[in-house]
């Protein structure tokens, strides 16, 4: 028996009667089928209604494509075949849907109008939605204008009416795409604008749309892909934004507008300031190699520097490492404790013939860690910083045989 779709003809519907016809079990869930209901099953982008039955939570609405639709929940609840239920569309999913599908329709058309791309997909997504159109190189004014005119569409709060014609009917309407239903064919028509085959959730007039938004667009696989939001997401996102632009207006004591221009200045002169701090590492790290250098022990042909630190960054030490080694013959076995892990940094000067690589998997395993690299130089680390010492006195015991 197939189930009448209320939403079909009139989308504002939210509380129903009807009669249950159906009861089956599967995949440790129940499966509700009824002479009638407004819930919206997932098809065409949009995602399902939400809402109960006889108080028992709707967890997904399916379309079984022969007809019925079935209400998922999760126990029956003692309801049999022929009992009466009691309907209820969770109303604030049921409005944010109806909101995006519709204002899909509106942008859709906006955009054949204004640049001349037609939509191929769209998804009804939990945060924002998207569409792909047909638009090789995609610039800003093309978004522009599209979302200018899909908010004058709202702006001018026209009708949407749902027409249910045949085939042949369907085939004398200027449809912006074909229908690839058979049969009865419900089209969605916006007032001189707009007329779409569609069997989703839909506004009465454009006006309860909302404002539409462009969010953002890529090229997706020879289309555009456009993230928009419409109406009460619309809102939060503003919302978002607005915070977001005020708060980083606030941290550079200027007012909002002016904060892109303060925040690219800051950049430029954070670049300038971390190429300077660059120079001065890589200057203090030759003075401090020289005075390691000049303390070093000496081994019959080549200087070893041992040393611990705390909380070193593992890029300095690789840089000191390169300092302490490329003048002398010497080998540095470098590591420093950072929050809960030991990292280490051994390297050899090219004239001596030492394996860094297994000198350093040797001092991790000390520390319960692992650790690797080049002849010439490796790193690695472990859990284990009480015995850093240990693995760092050890390593340079070895190199003395």
């Amino acid at each position: 028996m197939e189930t009448e779709r209320l939403y079909f003809t009139d989308s504002t519907i939210l509380q129903f009667e009807a009669s249950l016809t159906g009861v089956s079990q599967a995949n440790g869930v129940y499966h509700f089928v009824l002479d009638r209901t407004a819930f919206y099953p997932t098809g065409g982008g949009q995602p399902n209604d939400a809402g109960t039955i006889n108080g028992l939570n709707v967890t997904d609405v399916i379309d079984d494509d022969k007809g019925s639709i079935l209400h998922v929940v999760a126990d029956p609840a003692g309801l049999v075949v022929g009992d009466k239920v009691r309907g209820v569309v969770d109303s604030v999913r049921r409005l944010d849907h109806l909101q995006q599908h519709s204002g899909q329709h509106i942008l859709s058309q906006a955009f054949v109008q204004a640049c001349g791309a037609e939509t191929r997909s769209f998804h009804l997504g939990s945060a924002a939605s998207t569409i792909d159109i047909e638009l090789d190189s995609p610039v800003g004014e093309h978004m522009r204008a599209a979302e200018d005119l899909a908010n004058r569409i709202v702006f001018e709060n026209r009708p949407m009416k749902i027409h249910l014609v045949n085939e042949e009917e369907a085939a004398r309407l200027p449809l912006r795409k074909e229908s690839a239903a058979h049969g009865i064919i419900r089209v969605i028509e916006i007032e001189d604008f707009d007329w779409s085959p569609c069997g989703g959730t839909h506004a009465r007039r454009t006006g309860e749309v909302g404002l539409i938004a462009v969010k953002s667009f890529e090229r997706a696989k020879r289309l555009t892909r456009v993230e928009f939001v419409c109406g009460g997401r619309a809102l939060r996102d503003y919302r978002l934004a607005n915070r977001t632009a005020v708060t980083i207006a606030r941290m550079f004591t200027v007012e909002r507008d002016e904060a892109p221009e303060s925040a690219a200045r800051a950049i430029q002169e954070n670049k300038s300031l971390r190429r300077r701090v660059r120079e001065l590492v890589e200057i203090t790290a030759r003075v401090e190699a020289a005075q390691l250098l000049a303390s070093a022990k000496k081994l019959d042909s080549f200087k070893v520097v041992p040393l611990v630190f705390d909380a070193r960054d593992v890029e300095e030490l690789k840089l000191l490492a390169r300092r302490l080694v490329e003048g002398e013959p010497a080998v540095a076995l470098l590591a420093s404790k950072e929050g809960d892990m030991a990292r280490l940094v051994f390297a050899r000067s090219e004239s001596l013939e030492f394996n860094m690589g297994q000198l350093m998997s040797e001092a991790c395993a000390v520390l319960g860690g692992k650790g690797g690299g080049k002849p010439e130089l490796a790193q690695g680390g472990g859990p284990n910083i009480a015995r850093v010492d240990e693995a760092v006195n050890g390593a340079a015991a070895r190199l003395m045989g």
